[in-house]
């Protein structure tokens, strides 16, 4: 049965066109191996330098989200102090003649309102409103719950040259499940 059932989720990756999959707790180190790896692929397909560039960057902004925000979570202490353990899903594939990146995880739901809001207004500006809103946003105050400068998203949308699209899945009374795939 093991067999039947790993090959029957590795048809349904290669039907969906995906060339990587990775679930499980994400590290810095994870994402340099996948990486890695990516690039190598990458270059065996021919794809292109600024196709290559954008979706490394899609990547790695995703990853990086998920390590930082992820609600799902372990915590274990170290003697420098605590490992933070956070859990997601990654993938990427090809749908045509494009390339994507996808990839989920756990958010609390006050965070959830708060990203559906940002996502839906980075969805209506053009290439222009996109440049502008990442300088407002590099010159402003880091957003409350930000670990980082507030860009993620907006560069993930700039280097999306085919768009993104995102969901929400409510899981419990406190989490839903937040999913962002980017189109290059």
């Amino acid at each position: 049965m093991l067999a039947s059932e790993m090959a029957a989720l590795r048809d349904t990756m290669r039907e969906d066109g995906i060339m990587f999959c990775f679930s499980g707790y994400m590290t810095e180190e994870i994402l340099s191996g996948i990486g890695t790896a990516l690039k190598r692929k990458l270059e065996i397909e021919d794809a292109g330098r600024s196709t290559s560039k954008s979706l490394f960057s899609v990547f790695v902004e995703l990853v990086q989200n998920v390590i930082r925000y992820s609600a799902e979570h372990e915590v274990h202490p170290r003697e420098d102090g605590l490992y933070d353990l956070r859990y997601g899903v990654l993938t990427v594939g090809r749908d045509n003649d494009h390339y994507f990146v996808a990839c989920g995880n756990m958010v609390r739901f006050k965070d959830a309102d708060r990203l559906s809001s940002n996502l839906a207004h980075i969805k209506t500006l053009d290439k222009d409103g996109l440049k502008a809103l990442y300088k407002e946003t590099l010159k402003g105050d880091v957003p409350e719950g930000s670990k980082g400068a507030g860009v993620g998203f907006i560069e993930i949308a700039r280097r999306a040259g085919n768009g993104f699209d995102y969901d929400f899945r409510r899981i419990d009374d406190e989490h839903s499940f937040f999913a962002l795939k980017a189109f290059i």
